[in-house]
């Protein structure tokens, strides 16, 4: 696969000072690299991977996607030639318009992120005590939960289909498992799933995902975000069933959610694995408190639907 992942994503939140409080918080560090207003965050291990910008409402400005070399972009040029698609090629860039979710993607030749492997931690079990006469370590971790990298982005789109479509035949993203009529679990990298596209009846951001070692690092990362800010918190601690992974989400002052999860699902060998489609509350969550309606249908939605009508 010549696409390797998520590189960046752009946020466009009405105040940019009030978001840069909260994701320093949730961990991200402030980079020196800020201009034009433009505040910008990175994760340990992925550089500056968000860019937050000022804008009437919160929305998705655009996602950056990262590709190995030159032939990947002629690849994806002439399958969106083909599409009939909008967009525009410059050296090493590609930018792309899926006019269904209202999503900018720029594709860029750039590094793949190198991630250096997680501790293994003992687990005791029943007659399984591999964590003999020691304590187990996550209760003794002090530092400061710091995501490793950027790892999916959850979208509203007018056109499920279309724009799984403008995605797997124009840009090369893969279907890993699909909800019907609802939503498609899309990868452009070993992920289970990179982009994920659901039916709505608005282009809205619903969440960002952000890497965390482990379950541990999921609960002590929230624990931390709401010990002086309760009403940050949307949902968990639970496990998906689709992508497999622990997960806690959080509300940002724009009212975004953000994901800390840990353990998602890998796809190394596209023959191996078999895409599911899943249906009902599985759709949703193995396991965990029932999400909240606000999950579903976050409360800023109708303001979001005059909004996206008045003039920008």
């Amino acid at each position: 696969m010549g696409l390797h992942g998520l590189t960046s994503i752009t946020l466009g939140v009405p105040d940019v000072e009030a978001a840069c409080g909260y994701y320093e918080e949730f961990g991200l560090a402030p980079s020196g690299d800020s201009s034009g207003g433009r505040r910008r965050f990175a994760t340990l291990e992925g550089g500056d991977q968000l860019t937050l910008a000022h804008a009437p409402r919160r929305r998705l400005l655009e996602i950056g996607v990262g590709a190995d070399d030159p032939d990947d972009l002629d690849r994806i040029e002439s399958n969106l030639a083909g599409l009939g698609a909008e967009f525009e090629r410059s050296g090493d860039e590609l930018v792309a318009h899926d006019p269904h979710s209202a999503l900018r993607v720029s594709v860029t030749i750039a590094a793949r992120i190198v991630q250096w492997p997680a501790e293994v931690v003992p687990m005791n079990g029943p007659g399984r005590p591999d964590r003999a006469n020691l304590r187990a370590p996550g209760i003794e971790r002090t530092n400061k939960v710091r995501p490793r990298r950027l790892g999916h982005v959850v979208v509203g789109s007018l056109d499920q289909e279309a724009s799984q479509h403008f995605f797997t035949q124009g840009l090369g993203f893969k279907v890993t498992d699909r909800v019907p009529s609802l939503a498609s679990f899309l990868r452009c990298s070993t992920d289970h799933h990179n982009l994920l596209l659901q039916q709505a009846p608005l282009n809205f951001l619903h969440h960002t995902a952000w890497e965390v070692d482990d379950v541990d690092e999921v609960g002590r990362g929230a624990h931390a975000m709401l010990q002086e800010h309760p009403e940050r918190h949307v949902w968990g601690l639970g496990r998906h069933h689709i992508g497999s992974n622990f997960f806690w989400y959080l509300k940002d002052p724009a009212g975004n959610f953000s994901e800390y999860y840990a353990d998602l699902d890998c796809v190394l060998d596209d023959q191996l694995w078999k895409p599911w489609v899943v249906e009902g509350a599985r759709g949703i969550y193995n396991w965990g408190p029932p999400p909240p309606p606000s999950f579903i249908k976050p409360d800023d939605l109708a303001e979001l639907m005059t909004g996206a009508h008045a003039p920008r």
